[in-house]
């Protein structure tokens, strides 16, 4: 029997219960993985209190690492004992173990651990398409990044240096602010203490930056927009203090032009030849030592709940896996 997270309804962390199920086989295109770490994201919160809806019961988690224990029919270019990580779904990784599309799941290269692959696909796939496909930062490029802390603003602050651009982040206390610059984060932001974009207007001599990436959403969002060079474009990619509200068009032209965007990973992989390719940039970044996935908390599988009070109370920094 296997563990696996569930909700019957949505609500607080107190919604999240275990229940034991039989496995069964994978069906045709699906492979069977068991899990050596699962990965803690904050869209699981989204998912967990409704914002992002599914049918209930539902489960959690989108991320996971583990290795191969059956293949189903039709499966030809995965097999038993190999190591796999994915991270965009389906619903399900807070579990022992689970049966899966064999099209999301990606080999694991030898040199990078469980704990890692659990801990960076998401969150660095979604680093990926921001920095190489969203907008493709480039050498000299300067570029605000909300919550430079978190587990994919670390993952952005190293891989945005090995670019050649400068990176200036927000953070909420001075022990978050060390942690980003010590990831390659030039400039840091208390948005606390400071305004955030006539700190970026005085770091960028008044121009602003020509890319802002926000995944806090309805805090940050008249602070992105102001620290917008003229035609910048704003990455709106999460919401973690709330959705942002609704805003009339006409405050982009009257900032200076601007673009604005809701990007998604879901979209980006669409196509399995944009996941394996998206993936090796990831793993060569990785493998490299160009980035470093930075694992700050551990949780066992069980305790998820208090994980994701923690989340929400933005107790954690970088990334945090769950053990099961």
């Amino acid at each position: 029997m296997e563990r696996v997270a569930r909700i019957n309804e949505t609500g607080g962390p107190e919604v999240i219960e275990f229940v034991a199920l039989e496995l069964g086989a994978p069906g045709p295109g699906e492979v069977q993985v068991r899990h050596a770490a699962c990965g803690l994201n904050f869209i699981d919160v989204y998912y967990r209190s409704g914002l992002y809806p599914q049918p209930l019961p539902g489960r959690l988690g989108l991320e996971a690492a583990g290795t191969i224990e059956a293949v189903g029919a039709g499966v030809t270019d995965l097999q038993v004992g190999d190591r796999v990580a994915y991270g965009w779904g389906p619903l399900g990784a807070y579990a022992t173990a689970r049966n899966l599309p064999a099209s999301t799941v990606v080999r694991l290269p030898r040199r990078i651990t469980f704990d890692t692959a659990a801990a960076m696909m998401l969150q660095g796939l979604t680093a990926q398409y921001l920095l190489r496909r969203t907008y493709r930062v480039q050498p000299g490029d300067t570029l605000l990044f909300h919550a430079a802390a978190g587990g994919v603003g670390l993952i952005v602050c190293q891989w945005a240096k090995a670019l050649g651009a400068t990176v200036i982040g927000t953070v909420g206390s001075e022990d978050k602010a060390a942690l980003a610059k010590a990831h390659g984060c030039d400039h840091v932001i208390n948005y606390r203490h400071e305004n955030v974009a006539a700190r970026v207007r005085e770091l960028t001599e008044g121009r602003g930056v020509p890319v802002v990436y926000d995944g806090v959403g309805k805090d940050t969002f008249e602070s992105s927009l102001d620290s917008l060079a003229r035609f910048g474009l704003m990455v709106s990619f999460g919401n973690a203090s709330g959705p942002v509200p609704p805003f009339a068009l006409t405050e982009l032209t009257r900032r200076g032009s601007l673009y604005i965007t809701r990007p998604s990973l879901m979209h980006y992989i669409e196509l399995r030849a944009d996941l394996e390719a998206m993936a090796a940039e990831l793993f060569e970044v990785v493998g490299s030592g160009q980035v470093r996935i930075d694992v700050r908390q551990r949780y066992a599988l069980s305790d998820v709940a208090q994980a994701h009070r923690d989340l929400e109370a933005r107790r954690t920094t970088g990334s945090t896996i769950l053990i099961p």
